[in-house]
């Protein structure tokens, strides 16, 4: 085995725990980690045809809400297109070291704004939705990763579970065909790229079904809070090595940013379990009343 292969096994292992129980996460897991030993030059077209099969499979899980999401979610597909070309553009031509501090710098962002449970429903979503689409295609082809912003788009909208996960699958499914299009158009399928592609199978096969039963043990948002924490930290630690790295920062105050992320996820994490957990709580216990006499 090569050097990176045990941990590429244990982390998307874990990543697909992730993807099992949330409907997404896998890339969100996977990449920031594996970019700490690989180019996404190499690791995205390993993932890519991988991702097609595993989405295809959680919509197909999810199928039951698609007749109602998919006339909704139709705009952001649409918008895919012209943004999964521009990302492969990127990822064909830009310094692969360049390449992985410009993923992070996106990430982070992302990973916090969700974390924050930022919720305001968008009356414009035709075309919202195409914008939207666009710039989810760029990200994706780039790193792999649409999940956190997608999350926050169809939970902002108010789709119910079922709804949420059939939306999910449908997008996520046209963006990694679209993407496996472009890339292989592009020439970016390589060896070195396929040969990562039986260290992770096995972790996918393994890893789903663990998920899907474990988030019936744990309660979903807490669940997916600590996954976006565990981002951070990886996120923030991989920019702070890349300021050193290109130079941009030539000393141990490059650090000062994965110190900066530790203090405020510590807080949004603090925020989430005294404010915002509680108070999911509460309305559940709410329902869980007002249904109890009607049960009767």
């Amino acid at each position: 085995m090569d050097g990176y292969s045990l941990p590429l096994i244990v982390i998307t292992l874990a990543a697909a725990i992730v993807n099992g129980a949330l409907g997404y996460g896998f890339s969100s897991i996977t990449v920031p980690l594996a970019l700490l030993f690989l180019t996404n030059r190499v690791l995205n077209p390993a993932l890519v045809p991988i991702e097609v099969a595993l989405n295809a499979y959680m919509l197909w899980v999810n199928r039951a809400g698609l007749p109602s999401v998919w006339r909704r979610v139709l705009p952001i597909v649409i918008g895919l297109a012209p943004g999964v070309l521009l990302g492969t553009m990127f990822v064909s031509s830009v310094n692969p070291s360049w390449l992985k501090f410009y993923t992070f710098c996106m990430l982070l962002p992302l990973i916090f704004f969700q974390a924050a449970g930022y919720r305001r429903p968008i009356k414009a979503e035709k075309p919202i939705g195409l914008v939207f689409g666009g710039g989810v295609g760029v990200l994706y082809s780039v790193t792999t990763i649409s999940g956190p912003p997608l999350a926050v788009m169809l939970s902002n909208q108010g789709l119910t579970k079922r709804d949420f996960r059939s939306a999910l699958g449908f997008i996520r499914l046209a963006e990694s065909s679209f993407t496996a299009v472009a890339y292989g158009y592009a020439g970016l399928f390589s060896l070195q790229s396929m040969a990562l592609i039986p260290y992770i199978l096995p972790s996918i096969v393994i890893g789903v079904p663990i998920g899907a039963w474990l988030i019936h043990q744990v309660r979903p948002e807490t669940f997916r809070r600590v996954c976006m924490s565990f981002d951070a930290w990886v996120v923030g630690f991989g920019i702070s090595t890349l300021l050193k790295d290109l130079h941009l920062v030539d000393s141990n105050l490059a650090y000062l940013t994965l110190v900066g992320v530790g203090i405020l996820d510590s807080w949004l994490l603090y925020r989430f379990f005294t404010i915002q957990l509680p108070e999911v709580k509460r309305v559940e216990g709410i329902r869980v009343a007002s249904v109890a006499p009607q049960a009767r």
